[in-house]
């Protein structure tokens, strides 16, 4: 039977309502979960679920999260609480629940079972039990944990930024370290010979374990670096936005892919890019150059000085390394669209007509200190499509990279105008086992809004 709520002592109640307010959940989550002695790895698993699932519900309306400590000091509880008729994403929650098995959730509008602490009856909320090691269990002082939350001064964008990485590279080391161990046995087996079958057995035994585990740090590695890519997509009077983003099904390594779509001062920013390598450091190269991206979008500067920027930036701080960046800027009113490519795969323009074509001026690539051309300027018109990818969508090794973007282009321009059917076709077309990454990124244009 679960414990009453009296039974439980308030750590911390905070309102979630801005992005921001997930950064600061995140940081307390990884204070109070380090006060009441939970381990490493949970302290990072908790963290991570928690930032998932703020990033997911961040909503205008508040949601309030609130953690709480079993009085008996056995379990630290997580709430997360909302009234309106707001619902995870099912893959969050399902992300969420691998990490931490004990989450409970409870739709918004339903009868059901309470949560730790007291709540409405018809709220919706979830909430995730972490047991504390039976070690933890006299160094839980919640005069302790209350003096070192209150002594949890702010930090900036850049702090919880690399806070993230740190974490990243962690969960990346452990699953490297497993993935290694997992090598070695392998081989010692291939040179094990027919006359020691017990000592296999006890290795294969060995070897399954090795591989759940790398399989578990490799999907919290994955949870945190879709942290570093954008909550929701923003609202822009006539333009209808999707976006999907698949990660590879054989890759082992995390890889670079990003996108963005942010209002500035010349209109809306879209942009899609790829870090090329699969690695921690790409995942972590990708996670700057899409930060510095919106810092110098605010800026006002026009597309191919941004990716002048951003290249200025690739070189300073990661030599060696490169990327590919696609900018697209439509226009207040959106009657033209200014596009600047470094190297990246050509937007795909369809018009409302029905005719198609790619958008093929580019320069180069990002990190290799090489100018880049003024950006292009395109008219277009209401119900025009336009459609942006990285290479994971199309790039195959049995096939010529023009059949396939023909194939695409065939593909985009048979399928429904709706910007979310759209990326869904792409997908169900092409994207069957993908080898790398893939982000579709689509966009409709409709009447502006004249009262906007």
């Amino acid at each position: 039977m679960a414990p009453r709520d009296h039974d439980r002592a308030p750590l911390l109640s905070m309102a979630i309502a801005a992005e921001r307010d997930v950064f600061s959940l995140r940081r307390h989550a990884k204070t109070i979960a380090d006060a009441v002695g939970l381990d490493a790895r949970d302290q990072v698993r908790l963290a991570t679920a928690l930032s998932e699932l703020g990033r997911d519900l961040l909503r205008p309306a508040p949601m309030t999260a609130t953690f709480t400590l079993e009085q008996r000091l056995t379990v630290l509880y997580v709430t997360l609480r909302w009234t309106d008729g707001r619902t995870p994403n099912g893959e969050s929650l399902a992300a969420v629940t691998r990490l931490l098995p004990q989450t409970l959730f409870q739709p918004p509008g339903l009868p059901g079972q309470r949560p730790a602490t007291p709540a409405a009856a018809r709220d919706g909320w979830i909430q995730i039990s972490c047991p504390l090691p039976v070690h933890a269990a006299p160094a839980a002082d919640l005069d302790r944990v209350r003096t070192l939350l209150a002594a949890d001064s702010p930090a900036t964008a850049i702090d919880d930024l690399r806070a993230q990485t740190r974490d990243l590279m962690a969960a990346l080391q452990e699953a490297h370290a497993q993935r290694d161990e997992l090598e070695r046995l392998n081989e010692e087996l291939t040179e094990t010979n027919a006359g020691v079958m017990a000592m296999y057995a006890e290795l294969t035994v060995e070897h399954k374990d090795v591989v759940e585990r790398f399989g578990e740090e490799h999907q919290l590695a994955l949870t945190l670096q879709r942290t570093f890519l954008p909550a929701s997509l923003p609202d822009a009077p006539g333009l209808e936005l999707a976006v999907r983003y698949l990660p590879a099904t054989s890759e082992t390594e995390i890889g670079g892919d990003f996108y963005e779509a942010v209002h500035t001062p010349r209109g809306l920013l879209l942009a899609v890019g790829d870090v090329v390598g699969h690695s921690l450091q790409a995942a972590t190269v990708m996670g700057e150059l899409r930060h510095a991206l919106r810092a110098y979008a605010a800026q006002s500067h026009p597309p191919h000085v941004l990716l002048r920027h951003l290249d200025h930036l690739l070189r300073l701080h990661h030599r060696g390394w490169t990327a590919t960046v696609c900018l697209v800027v439509v226009e207040p009113g959106n009657g033209r669209v200014h596009i600047a490519n470094a190297g990246h795969l050509p937007p795909l323009l369809v018009s409302s007509d029905g005719t198609s074509r790619y958008l093929d001026e580019h320069g180069p690539l990002l990190g290799l200190e090489l100018r880049h051309p003024p950006a292009t300027t395109v008219t277009i018109r209401p119900g025009d499509r336009l459609l942006m990818i990285t290479d994971g969508l199309i790039e195959t090794r049995d096939q010529d990279l023009c059949q396939r973007l023909e194939a695409l282009r065939a593909a985009a321009t048979a399928a429904s105008a709706e910007p979310e059917a759209l990326c869904d076709a792409l997908l169900r077309a092409f994207a069957t086992e993908p080898e790398d990454d893939i982000i579709v990124f689509a966009a409709r244009l409709t009447p502006a809004d004249p009262s906007a």
